[in-house]
């Protein structure tokens, strides 16, 4: 089992805690962590655009000029694509890009993920996150205090409306609750902050 220290919100080492391998030192597997990655963002997808084609534009109905003898370019309709306001060439429509993943390799790709942070010293454990009061000067203290200078996830064991505000107007730190957690956010952020809490969850959720 791999042994991380234990900070508090003043970046002082207070203890240490095993991270079990199950969760923490799981084999690397790439491909699925792609898959896991690939799947989350097309479900954030909403498929909602559209546009018109040539067929269904308002008007155009009457050839604009004669075939012959104008000297330009022959046209059967103001609404084909050349023209200003004319229809879209394979215009998008409302489409569903929801994409299935099975839940054991769902589960998979976040262990992998996780332990490859574990394995490469991006992972973070500290023993709780509190604030006194939802400001930002709060949570950038915390942030210098831990030297989270690169893109920061901080999953909580139970989302606190207090830190989520303190926190947000950071740029480099994103705070989830340990319910929210997924490979994307794992591997989107450079660091991984975890409360003793939501280790804690997610051994007794992943073991």
């Amino acid at each position: 089992m791999a042994n991380v220290k234990v900070y508090n919100m003043k970046g002082a080492e207070v203890g240490s805690i095993e991270l079990n391998d199950a969760v923490f030192g799981a084999e690397y597997n790439e491909p699925l962590i792609h898959q896991a990655v690939v799947t989350y963002l097309a479900n954030q997808r909403q498929g909602t655009k559209s546009a018109l084609t040539r067929t269904e534009v308002r008007g155009g109905g009457v050839k604009p000029y004669r075939q012959k003898g104008t000297g330009r370019a022959r046209q059967g309709s103001i609404r084909a694509p050349q023209w200003i306001k004319g229809g879209v060439v394979f215009a998008p429509k409302p489409r569903d890009f929801t994409k299935k993943m099975n839940v054991a390799a769902r589960r998979g790709a976040l262990v992998s993920a996780l332990s490859k942070k574990v394995a490469d010293g991006e992972l973070l454990v500290v023993d709780s996150l509190t604030v006194t009061a939802p400001k930002t000067k709060e949570m950038e203290a915390f942030r210098k205090a831990l030297h989270l200078e690169k893109r920061t996830v901080v999953v909580m064991d139970e989302a606190d409306p207090d830190v989520i505000l303190a926190a947000r107007n950071l740029p480099t730190l994103h705070t989830i609750s340990v319910d929210e957690i997924n490979t994307y956010e794992i591997v989107a952020n450079s660091v991984v902050v975890l409360t003793k809490g939501s280790v804690k969850k997610l051994e007794e959720a992943y073991c």
